[in-house]
């Protein structure tokens, strides 16, 4: 059991161990720091308008071979896959 404490001393111990506490320093409280990510898309919407035309055909052409059916022949496929072996994804 414990004896002899003394209430009175809580209060002291209290004040010298917020006295060793080094002092904060406060900001400002007008200070509005805008902490926020700004982020602009202008570059790459800029640079996809100026997309040459070729890569638009090319995108066609592949578009419209797509949809023929004429790529899915054995040989194509094969082909397909030993680019993706040899060059990756």
């Amino acid at each position: 059991m414990i004896e002899k404490i003394n209430n009175n001393q809580v209060p002291d111990i209290l004040k010298e161990s917020s006295s060793r506490q080094p002092e904060r320093t406060r900001e400002p409280a007008d200070n509005q720091v805008d902490a926020s990510l700004q982020v602009t898309y202008d570059a790459l919407i800029e640079k996809a308008k100026e997309m040459p035309r070729q890569d638009a055909d090319a995108v066609e052409g592949a578009r419209r071979l797509l949809l023929s059916g004429r790529l899915e022949s054995p040989e194509n496929i094969r082909a397909a896959a030993e680019n993706i072996a040899k060059f990756g994804i």
